[in-house]
């Protein structure tokens, strides 16, 4: 991984883009903290079409912790009485 600033950035970004292209991952960073990351067109697009589904594998990694089984989650039609119970 290559790692610059941005200013630097701006003075050789065709050879940057060039090291992405043949694989290298650049990192882009002012005042020295990680803010972009430049790689090539063929591993952001693979990486978008991955993404996409990340919530579903996220759910059904974690599907025995979310399983809502016996909650009922049906919202009350009626509104608290802020007169007789002020916590409720």
């Amino acid at each position: 991984m290559c790692r610059t600033s941005i200013y630097e950035a701006r003075n050789n970004f065709s050879a940057l883009v060039k090291a992405a292209e043949e694989g290298e991952v650049v990192e882009l960073t002012r005042y020295d903290k990680p803010v972009a990351v430049l790689i090539s067109y063929g591993e952001y697009e693979s990486k978008k079409s991955k993404g996409g589904d990340w919530l579903f594998e996220w759910r059904k990694e974690y599907a025995d912790v979310l399983d809502d089984v016996g909650f009922d989650i049906t919202p009350s039609r009626e509104c608290p009485d802020y007169a007789k119970d002020p916590w409720a």
